[in-house]
């Protein structure tokens, strides 16, 4: 067989023989990777959309998506932001590398800390990014850097905290990561310093949260949105009218009568004015006798 070649001065990857050759990688698989390893450094391109821009469909874009994986040129992450959004993160490498090797590659440092012989070299599978796109995909802080950020940022709210904890305890639904405690919390400060009660914040979700059935995909960004709109504070209910009322014991009444006294009086208005007897109809004198009655038994020690 014949070939002619002519090499190409600009514009052009260096591919090695052993992903164009390799048995286990179809045309799909190889033409994928030989994408990804053609892009410029900082183009931050997910493998599914270069399988759109390549043609390739779904279903062969997730065969060769597993040979990848399988051979040890893909690698791929689920990260959680620091707003409790998750990300997929990527490597591919125009060699095969093993989890703990492409782990390294990822967090910027060599994966054999060991010196090597001869003069140092750079890494075949490129540099690590310098900068992040902006997007839901920057590594999480450790956990000792989040908790130390945590207690420098949020002031110390033992009551909104407390109350943010048990939240879940309303809705199994509602756990939130932790990374949004402090954010939670702060929200919570502002209804309790505005003069709510935690159970009328406890109120104010449970009256927010969607149907037993329906999941909550994002229970942090929901309650973000319930507790950012602090409402005013409902005025106390007024007093019931007959508070300070007190029933006429003169017993000249024929149901028992509430008056509002001025001092320590135990007998109405009408009832202590001396014309008060003279007053009354017949029928109701007619009917006292059991009101006189009454006023005896309370009058009994």
């Amino acid at each position: 067989m014949l070939r002619h070649a002519n090499a190409p001065t600009q514009r052009f990857s260096q591919i090695p023989h052993e992903i164009l050759r390799h048995p286990d990688l179809n045309s799909d698989a190889v033409r994928l990777l030989c994408w990804q390893l053609s892009l410029p450094d900082g183009v931050n391109e997910p493998l599914s959309r270069t399988a759109e821009r390549a043609g390739i469909r779904k279903v062969a874009f997730l065969r060769a998506k597993g040979q990848l994986k399988a051979a040890g040129y893909l690698h791929e992450w689920r990260e959680q932001g620091a707003r409790g959004l998750w990300a997929t993160r990527q490597l591919v490498s125009n060699v095969p590398l093993s989890p703990a090797e492409a782990s390294a590659v990822r967090c910027g440092r060599p994966a054999d800390t060991r010196p090597a012989a001869g003069e140092p070299t750079g890494r075949a599978v490129g540099r690590h990014p310098e900068k992040t796109s902006g997007e839901n995909t920057s590594n999480p802080p450790p956990p000792e850097a989040s908790e130390a950020s945590e207690a420098s940022e949020a002031p110390e709210l033992p009551e909104a905290r407390r109350l943010v904890d048990e939240l879940p305890g309303i809705d199994p639904r509602l756990r939130v990561p932790r990374a949004m405690l402090p954010e939670l919390t702060g929200l919570a400060a502002r209804w309790l310093e505005a003069g709510h009660m935690a159970d009328a914040v406890r109120d104010a979700v449970a009256r927010c949260l969607p149907g037993r059935g329906s999941p909550i995909h994002r229970p942090g960004g929901l309650l973000r949105y319930i507790l950012r709109e602090v409402p005013p504070v409902p005025p106390p209910p007024p007093p019931p009218r007959v508070t300070g009322l007190r029933e006429c014991e003169s017993g000249l009444h024929v149901q028992p009568y509430l008056f509002r006294p001025l001092a320590d009086e135990d007998h109405c208005g009408g009832c202590r004015q001396p014309s008060a007897a003279p007053s009354v109809s017949p029928t109701a004198t007619a009917r006292t006798g059991p009101s006189l009655a009454r006023a005896a038994l309370r009058r009994r020690p």
